[in-house]
């Protein structure tokens, strides 16, 4: 296939594949497409570890890496990383800290007595700015931010690097916002999306975006892309590729835990939600018992980014250890009812593709005379 994204990174598929598992990055990207990276899990010195592994198996294939450095976030103004977690952790409620104390043990998950070293994760722009640098010290070919337009003096850097930085979108606004600051690449993520997404629909949005940022920048279509058809579209609507994400839950490479995944492989499309349980922004998950209670009469509501991830960043582990499994939950878009089958990475990559020129055939001959 030839798209002014294959051309710009030297790939044979305009198949961008988001996931936090470096098996599957590297896979994608030996197979033809462009892995890319999600950095927010892993402290730098955990980063560093997992970009040296996938120099070294991403066969000098092109791969990315994703960070999150969200524009507005509670706290930003509080000093350093170590000073902000301090001052917000005492920021917290006692009634949220209650409920979700009362929420785990109605489910049956064990208490701990253990602090959670990961409270603030890269949700912040102090936490990721540490990413950035380790992803740049890589030979990365692009840096995407997944929520907000990244700082103009991070582009900068990115640039002098060779590297092409990417922006995620959930409207034409915010896609404008992007190339404000300098973004190659605008990542058009339709609601249909798993985690941070908006409330535009994929086929509304990718035109719109396209006509909003003008020929010279680069659009990928995202949200509920998972099959060839869904990709065909993608281009058809002025897309240059596609961004996907939720697809690479369920191969044979991913890492994703072992209770969620028989969740993912029954659910139906109409078994996510977008929820502000996880992180205090909207963010489209499976429908469990998590989602449900945090939406309940008895919640006391949600927190805003980051508080919210800080309150529930030790309860995490211990729902994927024990307890009766109606709490576990994951970030999933609505293409989570195709995904219904564990396959390899390489043989996604190959569906897409050969779906795709399927798709193609189908259109040609309707317009040969």
């Amino acid at each position: 296939m030839r798209t002014r994204a294959t051309e710009l990174f030297g790939i044979e598929y305009p198949i961008f594949a988001f996931s936090h598992c470096r098996d599957v990055v590297a896979a994608v990207s030996r197979a033809g497409g462009m892995g890319v990276l999600g950095a927010l899990y892993f402290s730098p010195e955990e980063l560093e570890l997992e970009l040296k592994w996938i120099d070294e198996h991403v066969g000098g294939k092109p791969y990315g890496v994703d960070v999150v450095m969200p524009a507005k976030y509670e706290g930003a103004d509080l000093g350093d990383a170590e000073e902000m977690l301090g001052k917000l952790q005492g920021m917290i409620p006692a009634e949220h800290r209650k409920f979700l104390d009362d929420l785990l043990e109605e489910h049956g998950v064990e208490p701990s007595t253990e602090t959670a070293h990961r409270a603030l994760l890269g949700w912040t722009d102090q936490t990721a700015r540490p990413q950035v640098e380790v992803a740049l010290r890589h030979p990365i070919a692009l840096l995407a931010s997944a929520l907000g337009p990244p700082p103009a003096d991070v582009v900068a850097e990115a640039h002098e690097k060779g590297v092409k930085v990417a922006g995620l979108a959930s409207n034409a606004r915010h896609a404008r916002k992007q190339t404000d600051v300098g973004v190659d690449i605008i990542v058009a993520q339709g609601t249909e999306a798993g985690g941070h997404t908006g409330d535009v629909s994929t086929m509304v949005l990718i035109p719109e975006v396209v006509d909003a940022v003008g020929d010279e920048t680069i659009v990928l279509a995202a949200g509920g892309i998972g099959r060839g058809r869904q990709m065909a579209a993608g281009l058809a609507l002025g897309a240059d590729g596609v961004w996907t994400g939720s697809i690479w839950l369920t191969v044979e490479e991913a890492d994703t835990p072992e209770r969620a995944m028989p969740k993912l492989l029954a659910a139906t499309s109409r078994d996510t939600v977008r929820s502000r349980a996880w992180t205090g922004k909207p963010a489209r998950f499976l429908k469990t018992a998590w989602t449900e209670a945090w939406e309940s009469e008895d919640s006391p509501g949600t927190l805003p980014m980051p508080m919210q991830f800080m309150l529930i960043a030790d309860a995490l582990p211990r729902i994927a250890r024990s307890g009766d499994g109606e709490l576990v939950t994951f970030p999933v878009g609505q293409i989570v009812g195709s995904m219904n089958q564990v396959k390899s990475t390489s043989q996604v990559v190959y569906d897409l593709i050969e779906e795709y020129v399927e798709s193609m055939d189908r259109l040609n001959a309707m317009t040969e005379d």
